[in-house]
């Protein structure tokens, strides 16, 4: 985490130099194009207005005029026909100019040095103190013919400035590099929380504090990861539980087959206790393969969706056949069944269908109370088939509800304690209506009832469309 935040701050940084470099280049080109000319044209007018006052004032002493100009902030160079010159004011750093130009100003011409200097300074032209980047105008004081030349003394005029522009950018880029390691210490840090609670759950411990009250993308990602987090730690709690469940779901038959088959040694035994344990070994052993089959029927439906082998069939027959499957029982206990059940075709998995309506079914027996009642329906739109078993059982509290698809899940073990079951068979359920892509949803009160709905989408056979 160090090195990101290392190569953020260095990456900060380098842009801010890199941008600082663009700027005064963008600032350069912009002054040789579009400034010095303005600026030429300026100081071209106070040269002007400095000869025209020479030659409406024939008496004023040359010299110390020009000494009174150099002292309001103008550097000046004033050479006479004989090549004899003078400067007033602050030297210049360069003073090389060519004789040519001299003699042209001598002759009457103006010299445009600011806006003829060189484009290829680094530094912007307008603080370039050479006499070449100087305003030359003609003069005739007293008979005699001069040259001047003349350029603002900048460092006379924003020497000040100079030093307050020095402290505001030495300023701004050590303000800008504190502000810099600061927010990207705040940037960085939640990652750096993600990156200890990841190695955590790496390790296996899920129980993470982690929580953002930022808007931006990296306080979704930390609640994201948090909620992630807790899912997994569920799913751990679910693990484990699915595994003690179907620990104690295997040993138990296995015991009581290993128990009886230990008493059938006994050669003293009579024919009808012989019989009796042997049915319950038998009755154990079913037990085993009805789980066994489950569990490869849940695995199937975890991997691999191509399970589905669809088709379209009478979905109101299949489900009258299973209740004339389970008609006796039902009468056995007392129960009283309706249905309503119209005609319906259906394109999905009569298999994994019918062991939806079977388990539904069965458990609206199971769980009902003694001369209860179950009612099935089923209605057809053009959208969809919906599928509903409603009973007058012990029902599910809404806590329950919440677990109720879980495997290996069974609604309060002390009321249900004498019912056999796995705990699989809403799993499956759930697994196939999902893999049908339709929704089992449950309503239930304590000592009511409960209602199961199943409803499936309707989707034509490709053939049929």
């Amino acid at each position: 985490m160090k090195s990101f935040y290392i190569k953020y701050v260095a990456m900060t940084v380098c842009i801010m130099i890199i941008s600082s470099v663009i700027a005064f280049l963008v600032c350069n080109i912009y002054y040789h194009h579009a400034l010095k000319p303005d600026n030429d044209q300026k100081n071209t007018e106070i040269a002007q207005s400095i000869t025209a006052y020479i030659d409406n004032h024939p008496d004023v002493h040359l010299e110390d005029y020009l000494e009174n100009i150099a002292q309001v902030g103008y550097q000046l160079y004033l050479v006479d026909a004989q090549g004899e010159d003078t400067f007033f004011g602050s030297s210049f750093r360069e003073t090389a100019l060519p004789g040519q130009t001299k003699k042209r100003v001598l002759s009457g011409s103006t010299y445009h040095g600011i806006a003829e200097f060189p484009n290829q300074t680094f530094v912007t032209g307008f603080f370039a103190n050479e006499l070449q980047n100087t305003i030359g105008v003609p003069i005739t004081h007293q008979g005699e013919s001069y040259a001047l030349f003349i350029r603002p003394d900048i460092k006379l005029l924003f020497n000040e400035m100079h030093w307050l522009f020095a402290w505001l950018l030495l300023l701004t880029i050590t303000l800008s590099v504190l502000l810099v390691l600061f927010s990207t210490k705040y940037l960085v840090k939640p990652i750096s929380k993600l990156t200890k609670a990841t190695k955590k759950i790496a390790d296996g411990t899920f129980d993470v504090s982690l929580h953002s009250k930022r808007k931006d993308e990296l306080g979704e990602l930390t609640n994201s990861f948090a909620s992630m987090a807790n899912k997994l730690g569920q799913m751990e709690d679910v693990r484990k539980e699915f595994i003690s469940n179907i620990s104690h779901d295997i040993q138990s038959p296995l015991a009581n087959i290993k128990g009886y088959t230990n008493i059938l040694e006994d050669h003293s035994l009579d024919e009808r206790d012989r019989k009796e344990y042997i049915d319950i070994i038998n009755g154990e052993i079913t037990r085993l393969s009805s789980l066994t089959k489950q569990l490869l029927l849940l695995a199937s439906l975890d991997r691999d969706q191509d399970i589905l082998k669809k088709k379209s069939f009478q979905l109101d027959q299949q489900l009258k056949e299973l209740i004339r499957h389970y008609q006796w029982l039902i009468n056995e206990k007392g129960m009283m069944l309706s249905y309503s059940l119209p005609d319906i075709v259906f394109y999905g998995d009569p298999s994994l269908l019918h062991t939806v309506w079977d388990n539904l079914l069965s458990n609206a027996i199971k769980y009902n109370k003694e001369n209860g009642s179950i009612m099935m329906e089923a209605r057809e739109t053009e959208e969809a088939v919906t599928i509903i078993f409603e009973d007058s059982g012990i029902g599910i509290s809404s806590e329950e509800i919440k677990r109720i698809f879980d495997r290996f899940y069974r609604v309060d073990a002390s009321r249900t304690r004498a019912i056999e079951g796995s705990g699989l068979g809403l799993s499956i359920a759930a697994n196939v209506v999902q893999l049908h892509e339709g929704e089992i949803t449950v309503k239930s009160t304590v000592e009511t009832g409960t209602v199961f709905t199943v409803q499936l989408p309707k989707k034509r056979h490709v053939s049929e469309t």
